[in-house]
Formats: C-alpha cells, sequence, structure tokens
C-alpha cells in the first residue's frame, strides 16, 4: 500500500520525532508513505472567509497531486489533516470555491474533491486494523496507563473531519488498547488546549493545560499521546503541579513494534 503523504511544516522542524517513528511504523505495519513534492504550507489553520480563495491553495495542489497519483493522501499533523479536509470538502462541495481556485490554478483537468483524506490514525484503524496491530506488536506497552489527548482540530465539525465521534471518540483509546496499555478516559480529552491564544493570552493557555493535566491525572494517567504539534508545544509550556510526559503517539507506536531505536 502506498499513500501521498502530506508531512506539513512542523513535522520538518519542532515534531521531527511526530513524522520519524510514524514513516518507520509505517514500514514496520506494511505501508509506505510518498512524500509529496515541493508540498508547501497548509496555512495552518482553515481560511473561514469564503472569498479567501489564494490561502487554499496549497491545499488543492496537494491533493491534485494525490488524485494525479492514483493515491490517497496521508498526513498526521491535526492541523493539517484539519485544513486538508476542510478545503478537500469545499472543492467538493462548494461551488463558489471550487470554480475560482480551479480558475486560478490552471489545471489540465479541474480538481473537485476527488482525493480521499486519512490521518495516520485513520490508516491504522479502518486499512490495517486494530487486531492486526495488536500482533505486530513485539514489545507491548504493558501496565502502562495512558491518556489520549485528542484537542479539538482532529473531532471538529465532525460532519466534515468524519475522524471519530467529536464528543465521545474512541479511536486513540483502542489505538492504546492494541498496544498492550490501558486508557484512561477523562472529559478534558477532547477539549481546547488554548490553541493559539498562547500567542496572545498565555496565563490563559497554561490555566487550560493545567485543567487538562489534573482532570488525566486524577483519572490515574502516567502519561497522555497527542497528534497535535501546537497541542505538545502548549502542554509541555504547562506548569501545572499534576504534570506527566507527553508523548506523540507515534512515538509510542514505534517503541511497541520494536522500531524506534532505528527511527
Amino acid at each position: 500500500m502506498k499513500y501521498s503523504y502530506y508531512p506539513g511544516c512542523t513535522l520538518k522542524n519542532k515534531a521531527q520525532d511526530l513524522d520519524i517513528y510514524a514513516r518507520r511504523s509505517a514500514e514496520a505495519l506494511g505501508f509506505e508513505m510518498e512524500e509529496i513534492p515541493e508540498w508547501q504550507c497548509c496555512g495552518g489553520v482553515y481560511p473561514l472567509g469564503s472569498d479567501e480563495i489564494a490561502t487554499k491553495l496549497a491545499s488543492v495542489r496537494a491533493l491534485n497531486y494525490a488524485k494525479e497519483q492514483g493515491q490517497d493522501l496521508i498526513t498526521l499533523c491535526s492541523a493539517c489533516h484539519h485544513v486538508l479536509k476542510r478545503v478537500n470538502d469545499d472543492m467538493k462541495n462548494v461551488q463558489d470555491i471550487s470554480d475560482r481556485a480551479n480558475n486560478y490554478m490552471a489545471l489540465e483537468e479541474p480538481y473537485r474533491g476527488e482525493t480521499k483524506v486519512l490521518h495516520f490514525l485513520e490508516v491504522i484503524r479502518d486499512v490495517i486494523g486494530f487486531d492486526e496491530l495488536a500482533k505486530k506488536v513485539v514489545n507491548p506497552l504493558t501496565d502502562k496507563k495512558i491518556g489520549a489527548y485528542y484537542g479539538c482540530l482532529t473531532l471538529r465539525p465532525g460532519r466534515i473531519l468524519e475522524f471519530d465521534d467529536p464528543e465521545n471518540p474512541k479511536i486513540m483509546e483502542d489505538f492504546i488498547r492494541a498496544l498492550g496499555a490501558t486508557p484512561v478516559i477523562y472529559s478534558m480529552r477532547n477539549e481546547c488546549c488554548g490553541g493559539y491564544a498562547s500567542l496572545k493570552d498565555p496565563e490563559f493557555t497554561k490555566s487550560r493545560t493545567s485543567q487538562i493535566f489534573e482532570d488525566s491525572t486524577g483519572f490515574g494517567a502516567e502519561c497522555l499521546i497527542t497528534a497535535c504539534p501546537l497541542c505538545m508545544y502548549n502542554l509541555n509550556k504547562s506548569d501545572a503541579d499534576t504534570k506527566v510526559p507527553v508523548y506523540y503517539f507515534t512515538e509510542l507506536l514505534a517503541e511497541a513494534l520494536g522500531v524506534k531505536e532505528e527511527a
């Protein structure tokens, strides 16, 4: 299995662990991530203005490239996944945006949202299967109590992202179980960490992350996992009294599959 792969900017600098461990784990699981050549930043946030065509074009280029290769498009970063899925929905269902973007790009064949966008976790769930993942685990994370921190970008808007139930998700908990660990369910797991407010109001963000740590550790979490570089940044900046280690989910995956040292 081969997928077009959109890494996004952060995975080339601050979030290299998210990228590197994913590549090694993909090999162990039997699929290939073929990085898109000359990809551009997705924009970091989805442009809400319907007239903001220019800020959607980088995503359209990546989506159209995958279409031309006849491949699904896989990504890891929560923000990139969010932007790509929403722009893809625009190109498929919003005629004005689709027409204007295609007119601007002058593609040989108009792009109309044909590409399927998948998060790495969706490939594990829907293509590999959690039962098969469990069979490939060589270093089960037995006795580890892990809290999944979804944040907001992977889950909402649920109708477009279709990643999981935005109010009661379970994909990351099923992932944790497949690695041999125990998932910790807590109420703040799908709440915002403070997001981009960290630049304008860092005290607000610290308050949010403190609540996340307090809630998760109160239910017994010994560490947290995330797929979002911004969440990772804010959680690591937290000065919460109950702070526990935070990992990208791919690092624990690589550890369980026995390829962490190779990565």
